[in-house]
Protein backbone atom coordinates (compact mmCIF):
# COMPACT_ATOMS: atom_id res chain seq x y z
CA UNK A 1 0.00 0.00 0.00
CA UNK A 2 1.41 3.44 -1.16
CA UNK A 3 1.94 5.43 1.97
CA UNK A 4 0.45 8.39 1.50
CA UNK A 5 -2.60 5.78 1.27
CA UNK A 6 -1.78 4.67 4.18
CA UNK A 7 -1.75 7.90 6.34
CA UNK A 8 -4.56 9.19 4.71
CA UNK A 9 -6.83 5.73 5.57
CA UNK A 10 -4.97 6.25 9.22
CA UNK A 11 -5.89 9.68 9.44
CA UNK A 12 -9.78 8.98 8.59
CA UNK A 13 -10.44 6.34 11.36
CA UNK A 14 -12.68 6.47 14.33
CA UNK A 15 -13.43 9.21 15.94
CA UNK A 16 -11.67 11.27 13.44
CA UNK A 17 -13.93 10.47 10.55
CA UNK A 18 -16.76 10.87 12.56
CA UNK A 19 -15.88 14.60 13.75
CA UNK A 20 -14.74 15.28 10.05
CA UNK A 21 -18.32 14.33 8.58
CA UNK A 22 -20.52 15.68 11.10
CA UNK A 23 -21.71 18.58 8.64
CA UNK A 24 -22.81 16.28 5.85
CA UNK A 25 -24.27 13.71 8.67
CA UNK A 26 -26.40 16.29 9.96
CA UNK A 27 -27.34 17.57 6.23
CA UNK A 28 -28.70 13.73 5.60
CA UNK A 29 -30.71 13.69 8.84
CA UNK A 30 -32.68 16.92 8.35
CA UNK A 31 -33.46 15.42 4.66
CA UNK A 32 -34.50 12.56 6.10
CA UNK A 33 -36.70 14.55 8.79
CA UNK A 34 -38.11 16.37 6.51
CA UNK A 35 -39.16 14.35 3.98
CA UNK A 36 -40.72 12.10 6.87
CA UNK A 37 -42.59 15.19 8.03
CA UNK A 38 -43.66 15.85 4.52
CA UNK A 39 -44.85 13.12 3.64
CA UNK A 40 -47.18 13.07 6.87
CA UNK A 41 -48.23 16.44 6.33
CA UNK A 42 -48.94 15.45 2.46
CA UNK A 43 -53.02 14.99 2.83
CA UNK A 44 -53.00 18.13 4.85
CA UNK A 45 -51.72 20.81 2.64
CA UNK A 46 -53.82 22.38 -0.19
CA UNK A 47 -52.85 21.37 -3.95
CA UNK A 48 -52.41 25.71 -4.36
CA UNK A 49 -50.60 26.04 -1.42
CA UNK A 50 -47.95 23.73 -2.08
CA UNK A 51 -47.86 25.15 -5.91
CA UNK A 52 -47.11 28.67 -4.56
CA UNK A 53 -44.58 27.22 -1.99
CA UNK A 54 -42.80 25.32 -4.90
CA UNK A 55 -42.71 28.22 -6.96
CA UNK A 56 -41.20 30.56 -4.10
CA UNK A 57 -38.88 27.84 -3.21
CA UNK A 58 -38.09 27.68 -7.02
CA UNK A 59 -37.25 31.05 -7.28
CA UNK A 60 -34.61 31.29 -4.04
CA UNK A 61 -32.89 28.68 -5.72
CA UNK A 62 -32.51 30.42 -8.93
CA UNK A 63 -31.53 33.48 -7.00
CA UNK A 64 -29.01 31.53 -4.80
CA UNK A 65 -27.87 30.30 -7.77
CA UNK A 66 -27.05 33.17 -9.56
CA UNK A 67 -25.38 34.96 -6.82
CA UNK A 68 -22.77 31.87 -6.31
CA UNK A 69 -22.46 32.05 -10.34
CA UNK A 70 -21.06 35.54 -9.73
CA UNK A 71 -18.40 34.31 -7.43
CA UNK A 72 -16.73 33.10 -10.94
CA UNK A 73 -13.91 35.88 -11.58
CA UNK A 74 -12.86 33.65 -15.18
CA UNK A 75 -16.26 33.93 -16.84
CA UNK A 76 -14.31 32.44 -20.38
CA UNK A 77 -13.34 29.48 -17.97
CA UNK A 78 -16.84 28.83 -16.89
CA UNK A 79 -17.97 28.87 -20.70
CA UNK A 80 -15.57 25.98 -21.25
CA UNK A 81 -16.46 24.21 -18.35
CA UNK A 82 -19.69 23.87 -18.76
CA UNK A 83 -19.65 23.40 -22.33
CA UNK A 84 -16.87 20.37 -22.09
CA UNK A 85 -18.49 19.10 -19.00
CA UNK A 86 -21.87 19.01 -20.74
CA UNK A 87 -20.04 16.49 -23.84
CA UNK A 88 -18.62 14.64 -20.45
CA UNK A 89 -21.97 14.09 -18.76
CA UNK A 90 -23.97 13.43 -22.08
CA UNK A 91 -21.15 10.75 -23.04
CA UNK A 92 -21.56 8.78 -20.11
CA UNK A 93 -25.26 9.25 -19.91
CA UNK A 94 -25.29 10.60 -16.41
CA UNK A 95 -28.75 11.89 -16.73
CA UNK A 96 -30.31 8.85 -17.99
CA UNK A 97 -27.95 6.28 -15.16
CA UNK A 98 -29.75 8.71 -12.24
CA UNK A 99 -33.46 8.27 -13.78
CA UNK A 100 -32.34 4.73 -14.26
CA UNK A 101 -31.04 4.45 -10.53
CA UNK A 102 -34.39 5.96 -9.46
CA UNK A 103 -36.70 3.86 -11.53
CA UNK A 104 -34.86 0.84 -9.95
CA UNK A 105 -35.49 2.54 -6.21
CA UNK A 106 -38.91 3.00 -7.46
CA UNK A 107 -39.95 -0.61 -7.90
CA UNK A 108 -37.53 -1.73 -5.22
CA UNK A 109 -39.19 0.60 -2.48
CA UNK A 110 -42.31 2.33 -3.69
CA UNK A 111 -45.71 0.36 -3.37
CA UNK A 112 -47.69 2.33 -5.59
CA UNK A 113 -46.85 2.33 -9.65
CA UNK A 114 -46.81 5.79 -11.11
CA UNK A 115 -46.18 7.36 -7.90
CA UNK A 116 -43.38 9.74 -9.13
CA UNK A 117 -40.71 8.09 -6.92
CA UNK A 118 -37.90 8.58 -9.58
CA UNK A 119 -38.69 11.87 -10.26
CA UNK A 120 -38.48 13.05 -6.59
CA UNK A 121 -35.52 10.99 -6.18
CA UNK A 122 -33.55 12.59 -8.97
CA UNK A 123 -34.90 16.36 -8.70
CA UNK A 124 -34.44 16.36 -4.69
CA UNK A 125 -30.48 14.70 -5.24
CA UNK A 126 -29.79 17.28 -7.78
CA UNK A 127 -31.33 20.42 -5.55
CA UNK A 128 -29.21 18.94 -2.55
CA UNK A 129 -26.40 17.77 -4.41
CA UNK A 130 -25.42 20.67 -6.87
CA UNK A 131 -24.50 24.12 -5.70
CA UNK A 132 -22.20 26.39 -3.75
CA UNK A 133 -22.99 25.07 -0.63
CA UNK A 134 -22.58 21.74 -1.24
CA UNK A 135 -19.35 22.10 -2.18
CA UNK A 136 -17.74 24.99 -0.49
CA UNK A 137 -18.99 23.56 2.88
CA UNK A 138 -17.66 20.20 2.50
CA UNK A 139 -15.07 21.44 1.25
CA UNK A 140 -14.52 23.79 4.90
CA UNK A 141 -15.61 20.59 6.75
CA UNK A 142 -12.51 18.56 5.37
CA UNK A 143 -10.10 21.76 5.35
CA UNK A 144 -10.88 23.29 8.93
CA UNK A 145 -13.38 21.55 10.28
CA UNK A 146 -16.07 24.13 10.14
CA UNK A 147 -19.09 22.90 9.39
CA UNK A 148 -21.14 26.41 9.89
CA UNK A 149 -22.43 26.32 5.82
CA UNK A 150 -23.30 22.86 6.26
CA UNK A 151 -25.69 23.24 8.73
CA UNK A 152 -27.20 26.38 7.26
CA UNK A 153 -27.69 23.89 4.30
CA UNK A 154 -28.93 21.57 6.73
CA UNK A 155 -31.97 24.10 7.76
CA UNK A 156 -32.21 24.85 3.64
CA UNK A 157 -33.20 21.22 2.58
CA UNK A 158 -34.37 20.08 5.89
CA UNK A 159 -37.53 23.17 5.07
CA UNK A 160 -37.06 22.30 1.27
CA UNK A 161 -37.15 18.97 1.46
CA UNK A 162 -40.66 19.12 3.55
CA UNK A 163 -42.55 20.72 0.29
CA UNK A 164 -40.87 18.69 -1.92
CA UNK A 165 -42.17 15.45 0.09
CA UNK A 166 -45.75 16.82 0.02
CA UNK A 167 -45.34 17.80 -3.87
CA UNK A 168 -43.66 15.00 -5.36
CA UNK A 169 -44.06 11.91 -3.30
CA UNK A 170 -41.28 9.22 -0.63
CA UNK A 171 -38.26 9.24 -3.53
CA UNK A 172 -37.51 12.71 -1.39
CA UNK A 173 -36.25 10.79 1.59
CA UNK A 174 -33.79 8.67 -0.49
CA UNK A 175 -32.31 11.61 -1.39
CA UNK A 176 -30.49 11.82 2.10
CA UNK A 177 -28.34 8.94 0.58
CA UNK A 178 -26.47 10.87 -2.63
CA UNK A 179 -26.30 13.70 -0.56
CA UNK A 180 -24.01 11.54 2.23
CA UNK A 181 -22.21 10.29 -0.45
CA UNK A 182 -21.39 13.25 -2.52
CA UNK A 183 -20.59 15.55 0.39
CA UNK A 184 -18.76 12.68 1.87
CA UNK A 185 -16.41 12.54 -0.69
CA UNK A 186 -15.69 15.99 -1.23
CA UNK A 187 -15.07 16.50 2.64
CA UNK A 188 -12.76 13.51 3.14
CA UNK A 189 -11.38 13.83 -0.73
CA UNK A 190 -10.62 17.60 0.75
CA UNK A 191 -7.51 17.05 2.72
CA UNK A 192 -5.81 14.49 0.32
CA UNK A 193 -6.99 17.80 -2.72
CA UNK A 194 -5.20 20.65 -0.31
CA UNK A 195 -2.88 21.84 -2.03
CA UNK A 196 -4.76 22.28 -5.18
CA UNK A 197 -8.06 23.89 -3.61
CA UNK A 198 -6.71 27.43 -3.73
CA UNK A 199 -9.30 30.23 -3.12
CA UNK A 200 -9.49 31.31 -6.98
CA UNK A 201 -10.33 27.41 -7.70
CA UNK A 202 -13.33 27.04 -5.23
CA UNK A 203 -14.88 30.26 -6.78
CA UNK A 204 -14.56 29.13 -10.29
CA UNK A 205 -15.95 25.34 -8.79
CA UNK A 206 -18.68 27.83 -7.22
CA UNK A 207 -19.63 29.81 -10.24
CA UNK A 208 -19.85 26.50 -12.34
CA UNK A 209 -22.04 25.44 -9.65
CA UNK A 210 -24.33 28.40 -9.20
CA UNK A 211 -25.20 28.19 -12.77
CA UNK A 212 -26.94 24.51 -12.28
CA UNK A 213 -28.24 25.41 -9.28
CA UNK A 214 -30.06 28.29 -11.28
CA UNK A 215 -30.79 25.33 -13.98
CA UNK A 216 -32.68 23.33 -11.28
CA UNK A 217 -35.27 26.40 -10.29
CA UNK A 218 -35.75 26.46 -14.08
CA UNK A 219 -36.72 23.08 -14.40
CA UNK A 220 -39.00 23.44 -10.91
CA UNK A 221 -40.62 26.25 -12.60
CA UNK A 222 -41.55 24.28 -15.94
CA UNK A 223 -40.18 26.73 -17.60
CA UNK A 224 -37.85 24.11 -19.72
CA UNK A 225 -36.15 20.60 -19.43
CA UNK A 226 -32.52 21.50 -19.02
CA UNK A 227 -30.56 18.42 -19.00
CA UNK A 228 -28.47 19.23 -15.57
CA UNK A 229 -27.22 15.72 -14.50
CA UNK A 230 -25.03 15.62 -17.65
CA UNK A 231 -23.74 18.71 -17.12
CA UNK A 232 -22.32 17.96 -13.37
CA UNK A 233 -18.94 17.03 -14.75
CA UNK A 234 -18.48 20.83 -15.27
CA UNK A 235 -18.06 21.61 -11.83
CA UNK A 236 -14.95 19.70 -11.36
CA UNK A 237 -13.30 20.73 -14.44
CA UNK A 238 -11.43 23.99 -12.44
CA UNK A 239 -9.66 21.82 -10.52
CA UNK A 240 -8.50 19.66 -13.31
CA UNK A 241 -7.45 22.81 -15.02
CA UNK A 242 -5.46 23.83 -11.90
CA UNK A 243 -3.97 20.71 -11.63
CA UNK A 244 -3.28 20.41 -15.04
CA UNK A 245 -1.84 23.85 -15.52
CA UNK A 246 0.41 23.24 -12.22
CA UNK A 247 1.85 19.83 -13.58
CA UNK A 248 2.92 20.99 -16.41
Amino acid sequence: MPAWLFFSFTFFTGRQIETTMIGTLVNALAILVGGILGLLLKKGIRENYKTTVMQAISLSVILIGVRSAFKAADLLEVIICMAVGSLIGEALGIEDRLENIGTWAEKRFSRSAGSGFSKGWVTASLVFCVGSMAIVGSLESGLSGNHETLFAKSLLDGITSVVFAATLGSGVIFSALPVLIYQGTITLGAVLLKPFLTASVIAQMSGVGGLLIAAIGINMLQLARIRIGNMLPAIFLPLVHFMVVQLF
